[in-house]
């Protein structure tokens, strides 16, 4: 799972929908959670409830 995490970690460094500003905060938090081993779980939850807000935003504009 840490692996997960790093390729996580790759791919909101590389995002392009996430805000520069955002992004330092973001890997802070990730950082923290990655000493954590429950928090690998709760990682994975605050994204999918994420995604389920913002896919059909993204339908609306046709990206998906």
């Amino acid at each position: 799972m840490k692996e997960k995490i790093e390729e996580l970690i790759g791919k909101v460094e590389a995002s392009e929908n996430i805000p520069n500003e955002s992004k330092p905060l973001i890997l802070e938090k990730i950082q923290e959670w990655k000493s954590e081993d429950h928090a690998i779980s709760d990682i994975a939850v605050r994204f999918e409830n994420w995604w389920m807000e913002m896919e059909p935003i993204f339908a609306e504009l046709g990206w998906i």
